[in-house]
C-alpha cells in the first residue's frame, strides 16, 4: 500500500464538501463477484457464445433459454456481501460528505451497505418485471426458476438490467450528470472507463479533485489529480471520515 498516496487522498477528501463516487466492476471484486474483463472474469468463461452476445437484447429475444441459463449462473451472485469500499462510501454519505454513488454494477451491494443515493446506470438484478403485466419479482425468485421465467399472467419476466443494444434510463443519466456537475471531488473506482455511454459521464466533472482507484491504467489517468492501483476496499478502509 502506497501510504503517501493514501495520505494525499485523505487530504483531498478533507478539503472537499461534495464528493461523488463513480464505480464499476472492480468495486465488487473484493466481495467475490468477478469482473468482466480480468483473466478470471466473465468474458473468459467458456460458453457456446461470448458473453457480449449472450447479454444483448437480440440474443435475449432469440435464445431466452441460453440467456437465462447464463444469467442465473453468472450474474446472480446473491451470496455476495458489501465489502470495505461499499461500507466506507455509505459512511461518507451518512456523514454528509458524499452526495451520490453512480455505479455500473447491477449487484445492489451499495444499497445493501446502506448507501441511499445510488444511481444504477445498468439497472439491478434485484428488480425483475413481467413484460406483459408489469408484475415485479425479486432476485431470489428469479434464481429459483429452472427455465425461462414466466409470470402468473403468462408473460416473460425480464431482469431490470440494461443489455447491449438497449439504452440507459434517461432519468438515471440526468441525475448522474447533475450530481457530477455539482461535485467538487470525483472518485472513479474499479472501472476501465471503456463502456459507453456511462464512461462519457466523466466529462461533466468540473470540480477540483479527480481521483482514480483502479488496478489498470485508464484513459483519464493523465487528467487525474491522483491515481492508486491498490484494491479499492483496502484504500478506502484507510480513510477517516
Amino acid at each position: 500500500m502506497d501510504m503517501e498516496k493514501v495520505k494525499k487522498l485523505q487530504q483531498m477528501m478533507d478539503q472537499s464538501q461534495n464528493i461523488v463516487f463513480f464505480g464499476g466492476a472492480g468495486v465488487s471484486t473484493e466481495s467475490g463477484i468477478p469482473d468482466f474483463r480480468s483473466q478470471d472474469g466473465l468474458y473468459n468463461q467458456k460458453y457456446p457464445y461470448p458473453p457480449e452476445t449472450i447479454l444483448s437484447r437480440t440474443f435475449y429475444e432469440k435464445h431466452p433459454d441460453w440467456f437465462f441459463r447464463f444469467y442465473r449462473e453468472k450474474m446472480l451472485c446473491l451470496e455476495a456481501r458489501p465489502n470495505a469500499a461499499h461500507k466506507k462510501l455509505a459512511e461518507l454519505e451518512q456523514k454528509g460528505r458524499l452526495s451520490a454513488v453512480i455505479t455500473q454494477n447491477i449487484d445492489g451491494l451499495h444499497t445493501a451497505a446502506g448507501s441511499r443515493c445510488v444511481l444504477e446506470l445498468h439497472g439491478s438484478v434485484h428488480r425483475n418485471y413481467c413484460q406483459k403485466c408489469g408484475a415485479l419479482y425479486d432476485a431470489e425468485w428469479m434464481l429459483r426458476q429452472t427455465d425461462i421465467p414466466v409470470c402468473t399472467c403468462g408473460g416473460r419476466v425480464k431482469p431490470d438490467v440494461v443489455l447491449y443494444e438497449e439504452s440507459l434510463d434517461s432519468r438515471t443519466l440526468d441525475r448522474s450528470v447533475r450530481a457530477i456537475a455539482r461535485a467538487d471531488m470525483m472518485i472513479i473506482g474499479g472501472t476501465s472507463l471503456a463502456v459507453y455511454p456511462a464512461a462519457g459521464l466523466v466529462r461533466y466533472f468540473q470540480g477540483k479533485y479527480l481521483v482514480i482507484l483502479n488496478r489498470d491504467a485508464t484513459q483519464m489517468d493523465e487528467q487525474a489529480s491522483l491515481c492508486l492501483r491498490e484494491p479499492i476496499g483496502q484504500v478506502l478502509s484507510q480513510i477517516h471520515v
